[in-house]
């Protein structure tokens, strides 16, 4: 590696660490000088107290157990769900013109906009909450698969359907070198919303999980315990995200290798 690039990469390291310490500065500035009420906004040693307490006693754990738990489950069941519905629309004209209007129509309404009907459905128990998140997960993996598969060449399908390519052999050796990308971006996409979406729900109706935790401390005027949820949220947001992106990576590799590479 070049000299440059690792000044670059050292450059790169040194504003990620940066950025968060600033914050963390110009919030215990501001807690300190009480420029708000202490009531309002609380100090980082505040917060940090809560966060050994929380920890110590396992309810953190057990909310948090508890959030990721309905993360898998509705995350797992709406992408997948996806995938099928985009590769469905994508290779048959029929399935297309019978659901794309009402897939089009539904994707532009906000998730939380079902929760009352949802609600009526499923009551608030657990099935409530990974059917919401299964839906916020279930329309961007469902569009970048239908996006990717369309944007395969017909001259692709053409070839296959000379030479008599079995359905899964044009599945496997075509669609999905293919589509992997655009899918993979869809389903990364996907993942952001359905921590965002399950947090909210949790917020609003839960007996457990996170956001839940939050309410609860909002309600009892424990604002450290609130904004010990928010960080933890953003962590673990941050942490799947990444996570995902470094799974990615790997996944396309074989897109950076040159011709010959495996040989």
């Amino acid at each position: 590696m070049s000299a440059a690039r690792i000044e670059e990469a050292t450059l790169r390291r040194i504003v990620m660490v940066a950025s968060p310490l600033a914050v963390l500065l110009a919030w215990q500035v501001l807690s300190a000088a009480r420029v708000f009420p202490p009531e309002v906004l609380v100090s980082p040693q505040a917060v940090l107290a809560a966060f050994g307490q929380l920890t110590a006693s396992g309810e953190l754990a057990r909310h948090l157990g508890e959030s990721l738990q309905r993360l898998l489950w509705g995350f797992s069941i709406g992408s997948g769900a996806g995938l099928l519905f985009g590769l469905a629309a994508a290779l048959s004209p029929t399935f297309a013109r019978l659901f794309d209007p009402l897939f089009q129509a539904l994707r532009q309404v906000p998730v939380l906009a079902f929760i009352p009907l949802l609600i009526l459905l499923f009551g608030i128990d657990e099935v409530f909450k990974i059917v919401i998140i299964a839906k916020a997960a279930f329309f961007p993996t469902a569009l970048s698969t239908l996006d990717g598969v369309r944007g395969v060449p017909r001259a692709w399908f053409e070839v296959a359907r000379i030479y008599r390519t079995p359905l899964p052999s044009l599945v496997w050796r075509v669609l999905i070198p293919a589509t992997v990308p655009s899918v993979l971006s869809g389903v990364r996409l996907s993942l952001t919303r359905a921590w965002l979406v399950l947090v909210a729900a949790e917020l609003i109706v839960a007996d457990s999980g996170i956001g839940q935790m939050m309410e609860m401390g909002r309600q009892m005027f424990r604002l450290d315990v609130v904004m010990v949820g928010v960080v933890v949220c953003g962590v673990i947001g941050f942490a799947l995200d990444r996570g995902f992106v470094l799974l990615q990576a790997r996944l396309l590799r074989w897109r950076a290798q040159p011709a010959g590479a495996e040989a």
